[in-house]
């Protein structure tokens, strides 16, 4: 008989990256509120970091590691703290931010990243009432942004008009802990202060599976979704432990699985592999990564071993499967966030074979979108659209994101004629297709600007440098 389960993740190492690898000299939020304080895409990293009079936070180049500048410039148009980041999935220089100060923010970063402080975003999305801790874009529809703010409020926004599309109030009588799509963006699950996990039809706006009491334990849970439906979630016993439960949504009575794990009072944050069905715990205020394998039969959640370090983390970020180096059996990354510091922990499957490895690497969500924002609206679904990692992901071109306003002045109109006809809501003008074809034109000319400037901008970089390097 085997005694040992058979897995090829058993194995799976952590290691923290040299330290010129690290990014330096960083200072990190100290807000309280348990986000992961940092989001990273095969591009960038971001990090909220502490703001006099406001918010901000940083953006830097994947491969600008060191020692950063005190006067390295910040993402810094909100009034108060920022409380969550999120990059857009389908475009590798748009992230969104929500705030203290009730808005949440979109930004475009330049394509090699800021060479100015940044406090214009493309879009302000205004209708909490008060701060907005979560932020979390659709997986699989192009432009659709979730934010979930201590109103208690869930709002799905059209990122593309700027609009408020679907507004969830009176389903959630506390603070929501946090929110996560299924894999298709579906369907959301929510954990909540009163101790809830409840499953959402956001579109049809009801709840379609609830547990109270899901973790007895009073301090904040967390619930996401796996790749086959089921949610796994994390809390607290009623004696302070630390738990790991997997929920089936048919049959949300009993959990297919409680694992208890220590005393610690840090909240865990969960990351979620679909691809290889491993999910990683980080507790805030842990110094350590558990990883847990998730199966089909019982007892369905395998432990599988702890990545310990010394320094506790104040947050983390989660690097996209696409973002990973295939080449050295790389199977997750974190950006584990210090006082001072952000240092990349690599997690790696040790093969002797240089050779692709496939059973590693199915395929994994790509960039494009299965769907377009009005398409999801209206009730489509799609699963999110596959690209093979046999040769290493290689960026496209991202388009520019655009926020397309409805006519401002017919919106004056709409808002006090509320009860009016319908007629007035569809009255916005439709532009002609010369002046269509005019502003084309105009985009062109402003974009060939842009680019000119940069190109004057790296040129006088260059002479700069080489004049210092003359006055030597």
């Amino acid at each position: 008989i085997r005694v040992v389960r058979q897995s090829k993740f058993r194995h799976v190492f952590g290691q923290a990256v040299k330290n010129d690898q690290c990014y330096d000299d960083i200072r990190v939020s100290r807000v309280t509120w348990d986000s992961a304080f940092c989001a990273v895409n095969p591009k960038f990293v971001a990090i909220i970091i502490e703001a006099s009079g406001g918010g901000a936070f940083l953006v830097l180049p994947l491969h600008k590691t060191g020692r950063i500048d005190k006067s390295y410039p910040t993402v810094c148009g909100h009034t108060g703290p920022v409380l969550d980041i999120d990059w857009c999935p389908h475009n590798d220089q748009v992230i969104a931010s929500g705030s203290e100060d009730c808005t949440v923010m979109v930004w475009q970063i330049p394509e090699n990243g800021l060479v100015t402080s940044m406090s214009e975003p493309v879009v302000v999305l205004e209708g909490h009432s008060k701060r907005v801790g979560i932020i979390t874009w659709h997986p699989t529809a192009r432009n659709v942004l979730l934010s979930a703010g201590c109103d208690n409020q869930i709002i799905i926004w059209n990122v593309g008009t700027g609009e408020a599309m679907i507004t969830l109030e009176d389903m959630h009588p506390d603070v929501i802990y946090n929110v996560c799509w299924n894999r298709n963006g579906s369907l959301i699950c929510t954990a909540c202060k009163d101790k809830s996990i409840r499953v959402i039809d956001p579109r049809k706006e009801t709840i379609v599976a609830e547990k109270e009491k899901a973790h007895e334990g009073a301090r904040p849970m967390r619930a996401i979704f796996l790749s086959d439906g089921n949610v796994l979630t994390t809390g607290f016993s009623r004696m302070s432990e630390r738990q790991l439960a997997l929920w089936n949504t048919q049959n949300m009575e009993e959990p297919m699985t409680v694992n208890e794990m220590d005393t610690s009072n840090g909240v865990l944050l969960p990351f979620y592999d679909p691809d290889t069905n491993v999910v990683y715990l980080c507790g805030k205020g842990d110094s350590s990564i558990r990883y847990f394998e998730i199966t089909d039969e019982a007892p369905y959640v395998h432990f599988l071993n702890t990545f310990a370090s010394k320094e506790p983390q104040r947050g983390m970020g989660y690097m996209p499967k696409r973002g990973l180096d295939v080449n050295k059996c790389e199977i997750a990354r974190f950006f584990k966030l210090h006082e001072r510091k952000c240092e990349p922990i690599v997690m790696t499957v040790p093969r002797k074979s240089d050779l692709f490895q496939d059973d590693l690497y199915p395929d994994t969500a790509g960039p494009d979108p299965a769907l377009e924002a009005e398409e999801w609206f209206e009730g489509k679904n799609g699963d999110p659209i596959l690209i093979s990692l046999k040769n290493g992901y290689v960026p496209g071109k991202n388009r520019e994101f655009k926020v397309v306003k409805k006519n401002i002045l017919d919106n004056k109109v709409t808002k006090n004629t509320e009860n009016s006809s319908p007629a007035n809501k569809s009255a916005s003008p439709t532009p002609s297709i010369k002046s269509e074809a005019k502003l084309d034109e105009i985009l062109k000319e402003i974009k060939s600007l842009k680019d000119l400037v940069s190109s004057q901008e790296r040129r006088i970089i260059t002479l700069e440098e080489q004049m210092s390097k003359l006055a030597l």
